[in-house]
């Protein structure tokens, strides 16, 4: 057998690219690199804004001319820094190199040695991770997200009045409204959604071991903590002050555990949404040309929600292995971050994908109205719940001397199936007052929604 020409080992490179390609713009080597290149022009440009060591600011031109072959990185650059990192077999270096011949280039040797000054890799690499993550997330990951959100916001107000009979431990329940259920989904997720746009994306630039002792030594009189928060707060980072040699990471922890929290509320949306439409609570709008199955004709799959539970769970493991390795270092350095941290965008891509199945998912079904009505019909017996209660009531209140009220509908209805008017005779022969016995003999198993239908009010307007 001929062995075949180069392929994309992971799915997310092969079938799904197309789904996650805007996150390699951000999480990829490259998109890693474009972002190293852009942090070693910056302290440079820093520095020689400042005449550290006799350099002088670079002219307008010149600093765009930097500044754009930053933005601009791309396959030539790439190409050429494979070449580098063939000699140096070190990532950093050769982006290092890349810039010194950039500024060979614009005759602009005279500032060379400021290149990558007084840097650890880490000091280039923490900012670098944490510009790419942020843009990932922020640009990308979130405002999918909060489509969903804002899908299931829409479901949610346009069934809140619609009744179903709810099912605890899968067994018929008190009634609640369709909008309400997906209601919850939309306060759970917001909630998380806060805690992940709180997350503070921070970076450190303090030397081999964060004690900026090359910086000292060059220059004794400088304020180097002052202009090491200056430069990364500059670009738009928090700045952490006190590290090792790496940034400590506890920020991606944080934000890693936030984004599997989001992704384990979406996998229970999957798996209800599934479960509505194996009872037929939800219809399966047909796709033209589709199939369902290889020989059952007649099968219509909810393979969207299938597909996003099973991409959550991948997430899911490896956002919580980056959130429990990423916060360990040995001592002042070890390189377990360093391969962990590339696997960032695979993390993300399986959550993405997620989110595209459940975004078509959600377009592609519709509540079962006349389902759902039918069920209630089935189950009078769900409000026994109601009858023993206002039994209690009207017990304190002295206008009943019926004892055990749970107990005596306990008899009627566990385990048994009533029809309303079996509920209804059984209400008119209760010892109760008048007003209670009239609410109990207008109600239906679709009117026993409590405050459902207010309760969607409760949830945010949309961003």
């Amino acid at each position: 057998m001929s062995p075949l020409p180069p392929q994309p080992l992971s799915p997310l490179d092969g079938r799904y690219r197309t789904v996650v390609a805007e996150l390699s713009e951000h999480l990829s080597e490259a998109g890693l690199n474009r972002a190293r290149v852009r942090v070693e022009v910056e302290w440079l440009l820093f520095l020689t804004d400042r005449g550290m060591f006799g350099s002088v600011p670079l002219d307008e031109e010149q600093q765009r001319e930097l500044r754009l072959f930053a933005a601009e990185f791309g396959a030539d650059e790439i190409a050429e820094l494979a070449t580098l990192e063939a000699t140096t077999r070190h990532d950093v270096k050769a982006v290092e190199y890349l810039v010194r011949r950039k500024l060979t280039d614009m005759g602009l040797n005279a500032i060379a040695e400021l290149t990558h000054f007084a840097c650890t890799s880490e000091d280039v690499n923490n900012l670098s991770y944490a510009l790419t993550i942020r843009a990932a997330v922020t640009g990308v990951w979130l405002p999918r997200l909060l489509d969903v959100v804002a899908a299931l916001r829409e479901l949610a107000v346009a069934e809140r009045a619609t009744p179903m009979l709810a099912r605890t431990h899968g067994q018929p329940a008190t009634p609640t409204t369709f909008g309400k259920e997906m209601a919850v989904f939309v306060s759970r997720l917001e909630r998380v959604i806060t805690r992940i746009e709180a997350v503070e994306y921070l970076g450190k630039f303090s030397g081999a071991t964060g004690t900026f002792s090359a910086h000292v030594v060059a220059d004794p009189d400088a304020d180097w903590p002052a202009l090491s928060r200056e430069f990364v707060t500059g670009l738009g980072l928090g700045w952490n002050p006190l590290t090792t040699q790496i940034e400590s990471h506890d920020w991606q922890a944080e934000l890693y555990t936030a984004i599997a929290h989001a992704g384990r509320i979406l996998h229970n949306l999957c798996t209800d949404v599934w479960t509505y439409i194996s009872i037929g609570y939800l219809t399966q709008i047909l796709q033209a040309g589709a199939t369902g199955s290889s020989t059952m004709p007649h099968k219509v799959n909810p393979i969207r929600f299938e597909n996003a539970e099973a991409n959550l769970e991948l997430a899911g493991a490896l956002l919580d292995s980056l959130a429990a390795t990423l916060v360990t270092s040995r001592l002042q350095r070890d390189l377990t971050d360093s391969t962990t941290q590339r696997n960032v965008g695979v993390a993300l891509g399986h959550s993405l994908l997620a989110l595209d199945n459940i975004a078509r998912g959600l377009t592609e079904v519709s509540v079962a109205h006349t389902a759902l009505a039918a069920d209630l019909e089935a189950n009078w017996e769900v409000l026994s719940e109601a009858v023993q209660t206002v039994i209690r009531a009207e017990v304190t209140a002295g206008r009943s001397s019926i004892a055990d009220p749970y107990a005596v509908l306990k008899e009627l209805t566990r385990g048994k199936r009533i029809t309303g008017d079996d509920l209804r005779e059984f209400v008119g022969a209760l010892d109760i007052g008048a007003e209670a016995k009239a609410r109990l003999l207008a109600l239906t198993p679709a009117t026993y929604t409590g405050l459902a239908d207010e309760m969607v009010d409760g949830i945010a307007p949309g961003r």
